[in-house]
């Protein structure tokens, strides 16, 4: 098998060189280029380097991890992208999944784990860890039994826009109170715990389209 091409998008010179010793380490991935912002990207993909996959930072300059992932799906929907990130809040994850992130580990992973992402993105477009999997796995089981109503169906296609939960609850013109009651009676009808759980489903279930 030919190495996976693999570049590495990082606004931090120390961590992407740190990054690219540590994949040395593997026979089976290869870094072929390393930038510091979407906008460097761009431009690596001008010269004619066309990675598998991309490492890519959540926060950076210029251009950052959410608006380079929309470029690479529109433009490269081969390249599959691997987010990279400090931080594991709903926000990020669920932003990263809707621009077309296949997976989501923290920068503070296990190498093995980083290897084990890159090989699933390659082959099969989609790395789900322990972070986020068993939200993903619950948010995708589709009970028969689920009854949601029609403002709860509403709160769970807005839960999947960038609106704040505030924000929700006045484009929907109910209380905040009553916000907290559609999500709560989602969470246990769904069998998830998290924001990032209702979108998920709300993706799978087809209510939402990325």
């Amino acid at each position: 098998m030919k190495p996976i091409k693999v570049v590495i998008v990082d606004d931090h010179m120390l961590f992407r060189r740190g990054l690219i010793a540590l994949l040395k380490d593997y026979d089976e991935l290869e870094v072929i280029g390393e930038t510091g912002n979407g906008k460097q990207l761009q431009e690596l993909f001008q010269s004619g380097k066309s990675p598998d996959v991309v490492l890519m930072d959540v926060n950076m300059p210029v251009m950052d991890g959410y608006e380079t992932t929309a470029w690479l799906k529109e433009h490269h929907p081969t390249t599959a992208v691997l987010a990279l990130s400090m931080y594991e809040d709903d926000n990020s994850v669920i932003k990263m999944i809707k621009r077309g992130a296949g997976g989501y580990v923290l920068k503070e992973c296990n190498p093995i784990e980083l290897r084990a992402a890159v090989i699933a993105l390659k082959e099969r477009g989609i790395y789900l860890n322990e972070m986020v999997s068993g939200k993903m796995f619950r948010s995708f089981a589709k009970p028969t039994d689920v009854n949601i109503s029609a403002k709860e169906n509403e709160f769970l296609k807005l839960c999947c826009s960038e609106l704040t939960y505030k924000e929700i609850a006045e484009k929907m013109c109910i209380s905040p109170r009553t916000v907290d009651n559609h999500r709560e009676s989602l969470f246990i009808k769904l069998q998830v715990k998290s924001r990032v759980g209702l979108v998920l489903y709300a993706i799978k279930n087809d209510l939402y389209q990325i």
